[in-house]
């Protein structure tokens, strides 16, 4: 049957392809016939260019032969060629390249232009040779001219050989009227040529009358022909051409040539005779460009046309059978269609469509957002049209549920950042009570114990950080000046709990700018402290970091810790390289989630090795944008470099007091009484608080509880500030107390110098007088504090797509 069905449809295909394929046959060798004959008229701009140089050539040597017959010109040494003529050769030649350029392409089409293409090619050949003659034909000049006759005749005959073919007349007149003015402008540059002779020998001979009345009869004869079947516009173009003054007198003055009613024809000036009949041969030589740039036009248009004709015939054709085709399989595979369309509606589904409406609802609000399921493919009342429905309410059901997910885990997101935003609110205020107790205590073991606490409540300020950053949502806190990159890796290492093992050696001149300190200085922490945590206490952590070639910065942070394997280490990288989305794996590993989400957001690079030691080198690389001129953020001697002096041995050192120096105390040279909050900087906002400057109004008031109140400075018991201590109260100086050096240059250390000095008792605070606030201030300022949460419930905040908890591995040290 199927072979039955097949003949069926092969043999009528094969009928009409086979009489419509002779049909379009026709018609493509019709097009190909008018775009040969267009690339030809296409030729014939540079056939009359060459012609009107070969003109100019064979002229002026007229001239320059019958000036040396003369002896008026002075001789020439054999093998060089006329003064006059150098200048002349070089532009014919490059006509004739351009000429052959355009032609030889053409060399191998219809046989009559074969043929007069050869013939142009033989003379153009022997052009060498007649322009060699010349110097030596002063006597007998007929036969290096006529060799230039015959040159420029067999290009005319060329001109003339396009052909359309007998039932386009139009085309056929059209190269008439160019190949006929042609022939009048060599017609005028013969008479040119003869009256040039004539005026540098300086006298007539007895057949140049006779030569120059019958030119001037054929340049009338051709120039009537050409006004009969030029048109309108051509005749236009000439006659606005005869009427310019050039034109005009060239044709008085050669008038003066004419022996007619006992005149004697007149010797013309032979330089002014060939400038002015040099300019009327550049007027004929724009008619004749018109003229042929109208062949080509209405010839390139009638090529384009039948080309069109033909293209339209092949594709209604085509069209006919391949309706005729389409129509007679969808009748006998309607079923077969019906299935292919239910297939490809599945794997659509299954492929795109599904996991694109999953991706969009991690992207956009589920609640907002609009999804639509298209309706099923196939529309027939049969089984399969029926299968295809059940297919789209199966998709239908699939979209509902995960709708219903998306809204579920953005509500437990929600839930789960507004906990760690109360969670920091708590930490924020216990690291207030501790301010408080720190400033109102003076036992040095007990303010060493308030000390820990407070470090240990800045790292939970940290997890919280990292959980909004688990969330996706970004930190609220902002540093709006640049900052020296050694202060940032104090910050950091101020976050973690063994910041004592931390060495570091940054360059004093590297700034960061001041939007991204907070999340390098997050990002920092979180590298520092596993570093710290997975290697042995009496290790140390080595922190480097240089400027690159290219603007950026590259910091690396060496442990001698447990390492990596290579697969885990393979791993921990793809997770920094592409940050993942947030799971249950994420919060199990959670410092290197946050690490790989705050590197995306501020563009920094980090990758992790080995050091071929047992240890790990996490290499980040800072982008130049990151990056401020030391110019722009903190001046030499400015409050950044005077912090990195004081702070330095504070982070590395383990107590926070110092025994006075001369000069401080009281006027009885006693004790300093502790008033700052710490000497030892347990958390970020204490290195870059002193990083601000103590003395000058802070740049941002984000590291400080109490705003750009906080930023007293500290004063001893007298009231005044110590000298050498640090902005936050009684510390260590900045200088040691050393009783000079030994015998091998080395500082003496004074025993019980360097120890804390009990403080005095806390003196009771003066009352603080208040004022009874402004009921409507209050109320104002409430206002607007709801307003604000309102619009911070309705932010969007990040999807968090749980997955199953896994095993823990190797890479949970993160």
């Amino acid at each position: 049957m199927r072979s039955k069905l097949g003949a069926v449809l092969v043999v009528p295909s094969v009928a009409f392809l086979a009489l419509a394929g002779a049909q379009t046959g026709a018609l493509v060798s019709q097009a190909d016939l008018l775009d040969e004959f267009a690339d030809q008229v296409t030729v014939g701009r540079e056939i009359t260019a060459l012609v009107h140089e070969l003109q100019r050539e064979r002229d002026q040597t007229a001239g320059e032969l019958a000036a040396l017959n003369t002896g008026s010109a002075p001789p020439v040494e054999p093998g060089r060629p006329l003064p006059a003529l150098e200048s002349v050769y070089p532009v014919a030649d490059r006509a004739l390249d351009r000429f052959r350029t355009a032609a030889s392409p053409l060399a191998r089409g219809e046989a009559s232009w074969r043929i007069s293409y050869d013939r142009v090619d033989d003379a153009l050949d022997r052009l060498p040779e007649v322009r060699a003659s010349v110097p030596a034909a002063g006597s007998n000049p007929d036969p290096v001219l006529a060799e230039y006759d015959r040159t420029i005749e067999v290009l005319l005959v060329l001109l003339a050989e396009p052909s359309p073919g007998a039932d386009r007349g139009d085309l056929t007149d059209a190269v008439l009227r160019y190949v006929e003015f042609a022939q009048v402008k060599e017609v005028n540059s013969r008479i040119r040529g003869q009256l040039y002779a004539a005026a540098r020998a300086g006298r007539y001979d007895q057949t140049d009358l006779v030569t120059l009345t019958d030119l001037r009869a054929q340049q009338l004869t051709g120039l009537a022909g050409f006004r009969l079947s030029a048109t309108d516009r051509q005749i236009e173009r000439y006659d606005q051409v005869s009427t310019d003054p050039d034109f005009v007198a060239a044709v008085r003055m050669e008038e003066t040539t004419f022996s007619a009613g006992g005149r004697t024809a007149a010797v013309l000036e032979p330089g002014r005779w060939w400038t002015i009949s040099q300019q009327r041969q550049e007027l004929l030589r724009q008619v004749e460009t018109g003229a042929v740039d109208d062949a080509v036009a209405l010839a390139d248009s009638r090529s384009a046309e039948q080309l069109r004709r033909t293209l339209l015939t092949a594709v209604g054709v085509l069209g006919v059978l391949l309706a005729a085709l389409f129509t007679s399989i969808a009748i006998g595979r309607s079923v077969a269609r019906s299935l292919r369309m239910l297939r490809g509606q599945a794997l659509r589904v299954a492929q795109v469509e599904l996991p694109e409406t999953l991706e969009r609802l991690r992207t956009v609000d589920p609640v907002a957002a609009e999804f639509e399921v298209p309706p099923a493919d196939v529309r027939s009342m049969d089984e399969i049209g029926e299968v295809a429905e059940a297919f789209v309410a199966v998709h239908r059901s699939a979209v509902t549920v995960a709708l219903e997910q998306a809204v579920m885990r953005r509500h437990v997101n929600a839930m789960f950042v507004n906990l760690a935003r109360r969670s920091q609110v708590l930490v924020e205020r216990q690291l207030e009570l501790l301010d408080e107790l720190e400033q109102d205590e003076s036992d040095p073991d007990q303010l060493d114990n308030l000390f820990k606490l407070d470090h240990l409540a800045a790292r939970m300020r940290r997890n919280d950080d990292s959980l909004l950053v688990l969330a996706g949502t970004e930190a609220t806190r902002r540093w709006n000046r640049p900052v020296l990159l050694g202060t940032v890796m104090l910050a950091a290492v101020a976050e973690i709990e063994q910041y004592q093992r931390i060495r570091h050696d940054v360059a004093d001149e590297l700034y960061v700018v001041g939007h991204a300190v907070a999340d390098l200085v997050h990002l920092l922490a979180e590298l520092l402290e596993n570093a710290s945590s997975f290697s042995r206490p009496d290790t140390v952590v080595q922190v480097d970091a240089a400027g690159q070639p290219d603007g950026s910065v590259l910091v690396e942070i060496v442990d001698q810790g447990l390492g990596m394997s290579p697969t885990a280490l393979e791993r921990s990288n793809q997770v920094l390289a592409v940050p993942p989305d947030a799971d249950v794996a994420a919060s199990e590993r959670m410092g290197l989630f946050v690490v790989s989400h705050l590197a995306a957001r501020q563009g920094v690079r980090v990758r992790l090795r080995t050091t071929g030691q047992g240890g790990l080198v996490a290499a980040i690389w800072l982008p130049a944008s990151l990056l401020a001129p030391a110019t722009a953020a903190d001046p030499a001697g400015g409050p950044g470099r005077r912090m990195l002096e004081l702070v330095a041995g504070a982070v590395a050192g383990s107590n926070g007091t110092r025994p006075p120096a001369p000069g401080e105390g009281g006027a009885d040279g006693g004790q300093l009484r502790r008033t700052g909050r710490r000497e030892t900087p347990t958390r970020a906002e204490d290195v870059l608080g002193m990083a601000a400057g103590a003395g000058s109004a802070p740049s941002s008031t984000w590291w400080s509880r109490q705003g750009r109140a906080s930023t007293r400075p500290p004063t001893n018991a007298a009231g005044a500030a110590p000298t050498g201590a640090l902005a936050t109260g009684n510390a260590p100086p900045a200088v040691p107390v050393t009783g000079g050096t030994n015998a091998n240059g080395l500082p003496i250390r004074v025993p019980m110098a360097q120890l804390r000095a009990k403080n005095e008792p806390a003196r009771p605070r003066p009352p603080v007088q208040r004022e009874a606030p402004d009921p409507e201030q209050v109320g104002g300022m409430l206002s607007r504090y709801y307003g604000g949460l309102r619009r911070a419930e309705a932010e969007d905040t990040m999807v968090i797509p749980m997955a199953p908890a896994g095993a823990r591995t190797e890479e949970e040290k993160y």
